[in-house]
């Protein structure tokens, strides 16, 4: 469990942030500013912790300015801000990363997994959670868990991707470029055209390039990620062995 602190003058955004922390089964919330002054004192009084977000433009001390009072508190350091003119004073203040508001659930947990992507403990490697959230644009409850053994297919629609599993098809608000970032790590999946991700155990055929999916979805794979799909095949294709 990484513990986390949120630091910033506009508490609507304090509870925005709290509910894509609480969406995260990694991160608990321990306390939360919107007196940056007040965060430094008990910041630097206090223990280290995991991750501290925290915005930019504040009263009194700007984000940059507490982050380098408080830099060596905090493990990592994301800046959440409305204004992309801070980006080059985020990267001089040594942060992890740089959330431009208004930010989605989608591009959150990205940034999350790529800042946390498993941590080792002794000589064994802590497994990854085998499940995300992402936030429907058209059912409810808004957040659905999915889990990545259910994932048949990612389908790119425009700014969209369609989640395809067994059970249904879930529409959230995310390029295929951020949902290729967080199963990038997950050799289950491969990309085989620019608009389709699919988990590889879900094929049911494959009829020269086009892939029929379990769920009767049909994908041609692209030029551009024909060699990788043939290496993939040409690995798991089971072939008779030459007469001599």
């Amino acid at each position: 469990m990484y513990k986390c602190i949120i630091i910033d003058d506009e508490q609507h955004a304090i509870d925005g942030l709290k509910k894509y922390i609480d969406s995260v089964p990694e991160l608990t919330l321990i306390q939360s500013y919107t007196d940056p002054l007040k965060a430094l004192k008990s910041i630097t009084e206090g223990e280290a912790v995991d991750l501290i977000l925290m915005d930019v433009d504040m009263p009194k001390i700007t984000g940059i300015e507490l982050s380098k009072a408080i830099r060596s508190k905090t493990d990592k350091l994301i800046f959440t801000t409305a204004h992309t003119k801070y980006a080059y004073d985020a990267f001089e203040a040594d942060a992890d990363a740089f959330l431009l508001k208004p930010y989605t659930l989608g591009k959150f947990v990205i940034t999350i997994n790529k800042l946390f992507p498993g941590e080792k403990q002794g000589d064994a490697v802590m497994e990854k959670e085998d499940f995300f959230f992402v936030k429907s644009k058209e059912e409810s409850p808004k957040i659905i868990k999915i889990k990545y053994k259910d994932v048949i297919a990612v389908e790119s629609k425009l700014n969209y991707v369609m989640i395809h599993t067994a059970t249904k098809n879930i529409l959230t608000y995310m390029s295929l470029t951020e949902m290729a970032k967080i199963l990038n790590n997950n050799d289950d999946f491969i990309q085989l055209h620019r608009s389709f991700i699919v988990r590889k155990d879900h094929m049911e055929s494959i009829d020269g390039n086009t892939i029929k999916m379990i769920n009767g979805v049909q994908i041609t794979v692209g030029d551009h990620y024909r060699k990788e799909f043939t290496d993939f095949i040409n690995v798991r294709l089971i072939k008779a062995g030459k007469k001599n």
